[in-house]
C-alpha cells in the first residue's frame, strides 16, 4: 500500500490503540482515530481524531461517513477499541456479559459494516481486529471477555472468506499482556459470590503483576502495523509471551497446557 494510505483506528484515547495510530502516522498514513468524546480526547500530532461511540450504530454511521468526506476512501480499518472485565462466570450478569459483548463484538461489526461498503467499491482494503491470546487460550475469571474474543476470532475467519472475493482481506493480532491503563484498571463482575473468592484474588493479583511486568505497547502495534500494511496473513502474535502461548496452544497437548496456565496464575 502507498504512503498515503487512508487508515482508521478505533479507540486511540490511549493504550495500544492511541500507540498504533502514532506509528501509522509516521509511516506517512492519513490517519484517523476514533474516541468516544473529542473534548475529553488529548490531541495526537498526525492523527485526525473523530468522534465515535462502537456501541452506537448511528455514531459509527456518522463518523465513517465523515472520515470518507474528508479523505475520500478507507484503505485500513484497525478495530482496537475494547473492553475487558474479572470474574467468575456464575458471578457475571447478563447485562454486564452484554456490555462486554456489545464493545468487543458487535463494536467490531458495526464498524465493519460501515466500512465494507466503501472498501467494496474500490476493490481493496484491509481490515485488522483486536483479539487477544485469550481468544485463543482461555483463562479462569475472565470467562466472558475470552468468549468474546473467541467471537471475534470466528468472526474474522469468516469474514475474510466473504470478502476476500472483493481484494479486501481481514487479520486478527492477538496480544498478551501490555502495559496499559485499560488492562491495569480492568473491571470485576459486581455480583461477587464468596466461594470464588479465594481463587478469584489469586488470579486477579497474577493478572496485575503480569500486567507491571508486561511490555509497553510498542510491540503490539509494530504487529498491528505490519498486519494492516504487510504481507497478509490471517494471525500474528506478537513476539514474545503472545507468540509462544500460540505455539504451545498449536502443538501442546492439552493437559500440559492446561496445568501450565494454571501454574501460571497460581491456581
Amino acid at each position: 500500500m502507498s504512503k498515503s494510505t487512508v487508515v482508521v483506528v478505533t479507540g486511540v484515547s490511549s493504550g495500544i490503540g492511541r500507540v498504533a495510530a502514532e506509528k501509522f502516522a509516521k509511516r506517512g498514513c492519513q490517519v484517523f482515530g476514533t474516541v468516544r468524546s473529542i473534548a475529553k480526547a488529548k490531541p495526537l500530532p498526525g492523527v485526525e481524531l473523530i468522534e465515535m461511540d462502537v456501541r452506537d450504530d448511528a455514531s459509527v454511521k456518522r463518523a465513517i461517513q465523515s472520515i470518507i468526506d474528508q479523505a475520500g476512501r478507507i484503505d485500513v480499518l484497525v478495530n482496537n477499541a475494547g473492553m475487558n472485565m474479572i470474574g467468575a462466570v456464575e458471578e457475571t450478569t447478563t447485562s454486564e456479559a452484554a456490555s462486554l459483548f456489545d464493545t468487543n463484538v458487535f463494536g467490531i461489526v458495526r464498524t465493519t459494516q460501515a466500512v465494507l461498503p466503501h472498501m467494496r467499491a474500490q476493490r481493496r482494503g484491509r481490515i485488522v481486529n483486536v483479539s487477544s491470546v485469550l481468544g485463543f487460550l482461555p483463562a479462569p475469571y475472565m470467562g466472558l471477555y475470552s468468549a468474546s474474543k473467541h467471537a471475534v476470532e470466528g468472526l474474522s475467519e469468516t469474514l475474510d472468506h466473504e470478502v476476500r472475493q472483493f481484494g479486501i482481506r481481514v487479520t486478527l493480532v492477538e496480544p498478551s499482556y501490555t502495559k496499559t491503563n485499560l488492562e491495569a484498571s480492568s473491571p470485576q463482575a459486581k455480583s461477587k459470590i464468596a466461594d470464588y473468592d479465594r481463587e478469584r484474588d489469586i488470579v486477579s493479583r497474577s493478572v496485575a503483576d503480569s500486567i507491571n511486568g508486561a511490555p509497553e505497547p510498542s510491540e503490539v502495534t509494530h504487529t498491528i502495523v505490519e498486519a494492516a500494511l504487510g504481507t497478509w496473513r490471517m494471525r500474528r502474535t506478537p513476539a514474545g509471551q503472545a507468540s509462544l502461548l500460540s505455539k504451545l496452544r498449536r502443538f501442546m497437548p492439552a493437559g500440559p497446557v492446561d496445568a501450565s496456565l494454571r501454574k501460571k496464575l497460581g491456581l
